[in-house]
């Protein structure tokens, strides 16, 4: 869990880095789509931070070896969802594309295991 927070605060310091060059480096340089699909990227990336986060401070209280899997799942697919999208947004590599939606795969997987484990811990 360490690491996990750790990941959480590097997307958080890296979203404020990336959210910046976005709005003050990229703007006019990048077509408005191109600037959209970053900006997508900034804003899945610290929503993901923030739910790292919380992982860590849940797991202090309610130890689960499910919220350790959940976190990773969410880490994995920050890389490929957000990383994805910064990449195919700075060089226009379209084959990019495709990675997108397994990034999205994975961070959806690491909220259903969060559910999985709250309902688990429900229904105890």
């Amino acid at each position: 869990m360490k690491w996990l927070l750790v990941m959480a605060a590097f997307f958080g310091l890296s979203g404020v880095v990336l959210g910046a060059f976005g709005a003050h480096g990229l703007k006019g340089r990048l077509t408005e789509s191109l600037l959209s699909a970053f900006e997508t990227g900034v804003q899945y990336q610290f929503y993901h931070a923030l739910a790292l986060l919380a992982l860590v401070l849940l797991y202090r209280f309610q130890p689960s070896e499910l919220l350790i899997y959940s976190g990773w799942t969410m880490v994995a697919g920050v890389l490929l969802f957000s990383g994805s999208l910064y990449l195919l947004s700075l060089t226009g590599m379209k084959w990019l594309g495709p990675v997108t939606p397994v990034g999205g795969i994975l961070l959806i997987t690491g909220w259903l295991l969060l559910m999985v484990t709250a309902v688990k811990e429900a229904m105890s």
